[in-house]
């Protein structure tokens, strides 16, 4: 962050909420493919000064596919933090390209593509979240995706080179018992799941 950068950010009033806090001054220490880790330094509305650290993140997109049987497109691969493999609704990073993010809506269809081998006929955004907000700046955005159909195998998109992964299809009734059992373990799956068994008992599907 160059000096102007700094006071600009600096110059920024304060609003009504006590609780607000203005980043001052920002540390880039991690470049990689598409995260950054920052240091933070953040003003209070009292004057005093503190540090957060950040992970910058372009946002990311997470998909309810059902198909016309109602079960949902389930992924199962390898997640290295949490070092198992993990059953999960579709999802991706938002791509960059020029420091332009792309469209939610594009990325999820492409996602879904990539990672299921489907395309879906009608789409419709549901939510959006705040994933990790504590430390991480990606926001995701959910969508439902109906008429499910296979993507022909000359144009398909397949998945990003080091993706390693399992379709699976499940009821969504299945959905809320791995859930409950613990093999669904991954928060976005979860609120997607959940948020799916709502729309269902308000007949809203």
């Amino acid at each position: 962050m160059t000096d102007d950068e700094s006071r600009r950010l600096a110059a920024v009033p304060f609003g009504d909420d006590p609780l607000e806090e203005h980043v001052v001054e920002s540390r880039v220490v991690h470049r990689g493919r598409y995260l950054e880790v920052r240091v933070d330094t953040i003003e209070r509305a009292d004057g005093t000064r503190g540090t957060r650290d950040v992970v910058g993140h372009p946002g990311a997109v997470a998909v309810l596919a059902l198909d016309d049987d109602g079960r949902l497109l389930l992924v199962r691969q390898w997640r290295i933090p949490a070092g198992q493999a993990m059953l999960e609704i579709p999802a991706g990073t938002l791509d960059v390209h020029g420091g332009v993010t792309e469209d939610p809506g594009g990325a999820a269809r492409r996602e879904l593509e990539e990672e299921t081998g489907h395309r879906a006929a009608t789409w419709r955004r549901l939510a959006e979240f705040w994933t990790a907000p504590g430390f991480a700046s990606e926001l995701m955005h959910l969508y439902l995706a109906t008429g499910i159909a296979g993507a022909d195998a000359d144009g398909r998109l397949a998945p990003d080179e080091d993706e390693r992964l399992e379709l699976r299809h499940v009821t969504v009734d299945e959905a809320i018992e791995l859930v409950e059992r613990g093999e669904i373990c991954d928060a976005k799956s979860i609120l997607g799941v959940l948020w799916l068994d709502r729309l269902r008992r308000a007949g809203d599907l």
